[in-house]
């Protein structure tokens, strides 16, 4: 039976991942291909599943003035403070909690992989941009499922490209340029906690949908 988010966040699969846990700045440049620095600017930055904020934490103290970054984690596992006052950290469930503001940048490194409402995370991510801002996350589409079990596959990289976001394979890289509200052709049933490894060799979390008619 399909678990709904609440008793998946108790799940060993999420409360054991360690994807996150003491990711440097640096690593984000190589997971994500950007430089999150420049993307960021003067402006704001959210990093979902931001694991213990070690990188955070580095990147503040070289923000401008001005700039700030919101961190959110299902854990409250972050590096010891004092914290540098751009940095902001929140415990809370991605598919839960809401910002009150908009941001530049939008990240989530290998956080998806543990998350059981991945699209309804990129849809709401996607309204949370500001006008130039950029969203970019790890995905893995063979996590997206059908109730019975089978792959979204290719009707699934139409919806979300047809939505303007941009997935690239080779990569595992979802990414979207600008705030839009999108709702995708899905219906979010629960998650499986028993999928397995995934293309990073950990293991993750698939996520069941059903398609709506029509699509």
């Amino acid at each position: 039976m399909p678990l709904d988010d609440t008793t998946l966040e108790r799940s060993p699969v999420v409360a054991n991942c360690e994807m996150n846990r003491g990711r440097t700045l640096s690593a984000y440049a190589r997971e994500l291909g950007i430089a999150p620095l420049a993307e960021t600017g003067s402006g704001r930055w959210l990093d979902l599943c931001c694991g213990s904020a070690r990188a955070l934490t580095e990147a503040a103290l070289a923000l401008p003035p001005g700039a700030e970054i919101v961190g959110v984690d299902l854990v409250d596992h972050f590096v010891p403070g004092p914290h540098p006052a751009a940095l902001h950290l929140i415990t809370a469930s991605a598919t839960a909690w809401a910002p009150k503001t908009r941001f530049d940048l939008i990240t989530c490194v290998h956080g998806l992989h543990y998350i059981g409402d991945k699209l309804g995370v990129l849809t709401k991510a996607a309204n949370w941009l500001t006008e130039n801002g950029l969203l970019i996350a790890n995905f893995d589409t063979q996590s997206i499922r059908h109730p019975d079990g089978t792959p979204a596959g290719r009707r699934l990289t139409r919806a979300l490209r047809q939505a303007g976001f941009t997935y690239t394979p080779r990569t595992h890289r979802i990414s979207r340029r600008g705030r839009k509200e999108i709702t995708l052709p899905y219906t979010y049933i629960g998650a499986d906690d028993q999928a397995g490894p995934n293309y990073t060799g950990q293991p993750a979390v698939n996520s069941l949908y059903t398609p709506l008619e029509g699509t």
